[in-house]
């Protein structure tokens, strides 16, 4: 298995760049991951979204919908997309676990889209 180095500690991910082990989470942790993906730095908006979305997976053992999280978080509504652009790297740098399958859902217009999201 690949090893993420975190301040000269190896943690480990799988081959899509999840954590392995849940509990080794933490910031430094977070912006490895992020780093390793080339992704956002991690600034206060963008931790906040991640420690959201580590709390309700807690607490539901489910993913959040995206533009929830943005509103819960009083930021705009398309705030994860817009920090991870992907949200399979928002999950990743949240350190949930690899998702199966995922539906997204965003508005073209009057008209609610749903988009298969899958970990690749």
């Amino acid at each position: 298995m690949p090893y993420l180095d975190v301040k000269g500690k190896e943690i480990e991910v799988d081959d899509d760049g999840f954590l392995v082990n849940e509990q080794d989470w933490d910031e430094d942790v977070a912006q490895a991951v992020l780093k390793n993906a080339d992704g956002p730095e991690l600034d206060k908006e963008t931790l906040e979204i991640l420690k959201f979305m580590r709390s309700y997976y807690k607490k539901f053992s489910a993913f959040p919908i995206l533009n929830a999280v943005c509103k819960r978080l009083d930021q705009p509504r398309e705030c994860v997309q817009d920090k991870f652009l992907d949200p399979i790297l928002a999950w990743k740098a949240a350190g949930l676990p690899k998702p199966g399958s995922v539906y997204s859902e965003s508005y073209d217009d009057a008209h609610r889209v749903y988009k298969l999201i899958t970990a690749q």
